[in-house]
């Protein structure tokens, strides 16, 4: 049988993760609004429930990434994943109250066991030259995925309600699964080697302090939901929140490409260093200039944090892994980073409540700065 290209193989990747998408965002570009105004939540249950659904994402990219490696298959994982979303989506719709959103919050994020495999599909075909670029478009198709999906939720929310909006948004999932199971092909090459799983004693020291940093980054990298609800305490409307979520996508969207070639010139650490600033630049403003104006520079640097950020580090983190491994070192990786998320959100909602909603940015400045000069003493390798 002939080999599948490695262009076909992005390309239909990047197709079903924009799709995917498309959906996701019709349904979070509203979602604090959704748990808080709608099903009555309060701020700490609001971080609860995000924190719980970022710590489900981190076991299950750790379990499909261990069993990938395990039976040596991908495909299975990566149109699961989707599926799980698109069910979940139908759930959120139907829920009573936002006691019931919790099972299918945990539904919808364990269609993460599909991160790692898939981003393991990307980085076997890469090289070290290319590697970056190609993250950089499967990022950037999930951005755009999010910004159609921002603009279905402004264009149609008022006349749909969050119900019909939330149902719609499970068709493009099943879409990508359809994708997924035609246009993929099963091609991991079977070699002989004893699988033992990865631990994170497997772990270089390179990549150990790169996994420390980046979960405690993690621990202070609150929801975006935080930033959504700042935004409207500062003059923006409920049916303009969603504007502010289409702008830090986009731009997200945009730069995720360019941000993935500079690292394969400059370097992965120079990109990490920049998404940092960035994220600076984001609490700064909303501690600082939180008016209409600061709002919307502050969501124009959220984009270009989640536009540096997202790409490389999943690029240093292949890099870094044993060769025959990589999909259970990128789970294991994000399990850490998904555990910090649970704490992470919990936490900033009970600073919110119960000190003040400008608590949470102070907090995650301190851990901002740590994790930035950590990095100094983690190095490259080209592979």
């Amino acid at each position: 049988m002939k080999k599948q290209s490695d262009r076909m193989v992005v390309a239909v990747l990047s197709l079903a993760s924009f799709l995917h998408d498309v959906g996701s965002d019709m349904v979070f570009s509203v979602w604090p609004l959704f748990v808080t105004q709608v099903l009555g939540a309060n701020m700490a249950v609001l971080g609860l429930i995000d924190g719980i659904g970022e710590a489900v994402v981190s076991l299950s990219g750790a379990v499909g990434g261990y069993i990938s490696d395990k039976i040596r298959k991908r495909k299975i994982f990566v149109w699961t994943g989707y599926l799980f979303g698109g069910i979940a989506r139908i759930g959120y719709a139907l829920s009573p109250s936002w006691q019931w959103l919790i099972p299918f919050r945990l539904l919808d994020r364990s269609g993460k066991i599909r991160s790692a495999p898939r981003d393991a599909i990307i980085s076997n075909i890469s090289t070290h030259h290319n590697r970056g670029v190609r993250f950089g478009i499967l990022r950037a198709m999930d951005n755009l995925g999010a910004v159609v999906g921002i603009l279905i939720s402004i264009l149609f929310l008022k006349v749909l309600g969050f119900t019909n909006l939330f149902l719609l948004a499970a068709i493009p999932s099943v879409i990508a699964v359809l994708f997924i199971i035609f246009f993929i092909r099963e091609e991991i090459p079977h070699r002989q080697v004893l699988f033992k799983g990865i631990s994170f004693k497997n772990f270089d020291n390179n990549l150990r302090l790169l996994t420390v940093l980046s979960g405690l980054f993690a621990l202070g990298s609150f929801s975006y939901s935080f930033l959504l609800l700042f935004a409207n305490r500062s003059g923006f409307t409920t049916y303009q929140i969603p504007i502010l979520y289409l702008l830090f996508t986009a731009v997200a969207a945009i730069f995720s490409i360019p941000f993935g070639k500079l690292s394969d010139r400059w370097g992965r650490k120079n990109i990490l260093y920049l998404s940092y600033f960035f994220w600076v630049l984001v609490l700064v403003f909303f501690i600082f200039y939180s008016n209409f104006f600061g709002s919307i520079l502050a969501f124009i640097f959220y984009g270009l944090h989640k536009g540096a950020l997202e790409p490389v580090q999943k690029t240093y983190v292949a890099e870094l892994a044993p060769t025959d491994y990589v999909a259970s070192t990128i789970g294991a990786f994000q399990m850490v980073i998904g555990l910090m998320a649970l704490p992470a959100s919990f936490l900033a909602g009970l600073m919110w409540d119960k000190i003040s909603p400008t608590t949470p940015f102070y907090f995650s400045l301190s851990l901002t700065l740590i994790s930035a000069a950590m990095l100094k003493f983690v190095r490259e390798t080209k592979t």
